[in-house]
């Protein structure tokens, strides 16, 4: 099978970077190279406000030595950054605007108003996902502080790459599986990966419910799974009662999946269907890639299926 020109992901996370580069025809992903590199909580900790990487020096020599594994010249990258480095939220507005800049001022005057956020320090991003009849909209609006994505650009740049689009995990990961999510307008998406919870609630194909926190100690303990599981879906029931969700898709290890299920099942009162990376990528040539691997890779897959 002819597959097009080849995409890089990254992701940048606290056990360490993993590129993967790939190519793609129709709905077919493939990886064609791989390579990770292992960083340290000396090395790199990521928060709200602070660059995140706190040895520079050894941070690119890592991260260049890991492109070079990959015996690639494409340098343009997508990087994938832990959510807990930025902040996602639904924003409500009142009006349709003219522009995208006129809707970013509308939204920065909001949060201001409303938030303790310095609007000055923060870099503002959204995507309208509804609006109605009455002009009313809600906007899925990305934060994140200056400090930390200019670092992280300037880091970049000085290991030889190309950073064109940064995003954060939680979100790579539904565009890797996105193509079985999307025809399933009513459901969960729920993602046990690297240490943090994310849960996605959508109806009517529009994402409702936004959440993502790190577990402590990065652990997936049943108790506190449920706990955080359970008190979101509240949240979400509370504001929308009529809601019936039909569907429950999940992303977590395989190795811890037996224990996971019916926690998860539980909480949502749904049967979780287990989302595998492996089956959403084929491995190129003398590509060995077997389900641990390829969920270890599923944020740096979704990074790179972004060019396409």
């Amino acid at each position: 099978m002819f597959f097009s020109s080849q995409s890089l992901g990254l992701e940048i996370g606290r056990d360490g970077v993993k590129f993967s580069l790939v190519s793609r025809r129709k709905e077919e992903l493939r990886l064609d190279a791989f390579a990770v590199a292992p960083m340290t909580a000396e090395m790199i900790r990521f928060s709200h406000k602070e660059p995140a990487v706190l040895l520079p020096a050894h941070f690119i020599t890592q991260l260049r030595a890991a492109w070079e594994k990959l015996r690639t010249k494409t340098s343009r990258v997508s990087v994938s950054l832990p959510d807990a480095c930025g902040r996602v939220m639904l924003v409500e507005l009142e009006t349709r605007f003219r522009s995208h800049e006129e809707g970013a001022g509308i939204i920065r005057w909001k949060l201001k108003k409303h938030g303790s956020l310095d609007m000055q320090e923060t870099h503002l991003d959204y995507q309208i996902i509804r609006e109605k009849d009455s002009g009313e909209q809600t906007a899925l609006v990305s934060l994140i502080a200056k400090p930390v994505i200019l670092q992280m650009e300037e880091l970049l740049v000085e290991a030889g790459l190309e950073p064109y689009a940064l995003d954060f995990t939680f979100f790579n990961l539904y565009r890797l599986f996105a193509r079985r999510i999307e025809p399933t307008e009513n459901c969960i998406l729920i993602s046990c990966f690297c240490g943090s919870l994310g849960i996605m609630v959508f109806y009517d194909g529009v994402l409702e419910f936004y959440r993502s926190k790190e577990l402590p100690g990065g652990q997936f303990e049943p108790a506190r799974l449920f706990q955080e599981i359970s008190s979101s879906l509240l949240v979400y029931r509370e504001k929308n009662p009529l809601r019936e969700l039909g569907s429950c898709f999940c992303h977590a290890p395989q190795t811890l999946w037996e224990s996971l299920h019916d926690v998860i099942a539980d909480a949502t009162a749904l049967d979780p269907l287990l989302l595998e990376a492996q089956r959403f990528v084929q491995a190129g040539p003398g590509i060995s890639l077997d389900s641990n691997a390829a969920f270890i890779l599923s944020a740096s897959l979704g990074a790179a299926a972004r060019a396409f």
